[in-house]
């Protein structure tokens, strides 16, 4: 696999990336499962099962949940256009794609280096 000379700029905004997408990810998690309030559901039994799918009733987010869940996706869509608009990416030739692979995982190289 080649290696490339990511500017330092791009790793750190890749490395961004990745953690606030892992946040909001976390954050995700104690989240109502609908934004919005909603009844719950429990489906019909299915043959051969006992199991019923279904949903408690959602309260909807809070201001603040909702609020919290606008910055998260804001701020993953300056740094995902940030890194992808990247002058860098112009300094190629041929294998973009092979190098905007690569970056992503640029960040455990470093720790596996150190």
């Amino acid at each position: 696999m080649p290696t490339y000379d990511f500017p330092e700029d791009l790793r750190d905004a890749q490395l961004a990336l990745h953690q606030t997408r892992a946040a909001y990810e976390q954050y995700a998690t104690t989240l109502p499962w609908s934004a919005e309030p909603m009844p719950g559901w429990e489906s019909e039994k299915q043959p051969y099962t006992s199991f019923r799918s279904g949903k408690a009733d959602s309260p909807g987010y809070t201001e603040k949940q909702a609020a919290e869940v606008a910055g998260f996706q804001e701020k993953l869509r300056r740094l995902s256009a940030q890194v992808a608009t990247h002058p860098y990416w112009t300094t190629l030739e041929g294998a973009v794609v092979d190098a905007r692979m690569a970056l992503k995982h640029a960040h455990e190289a470093a720790d596996e280096a150190a």
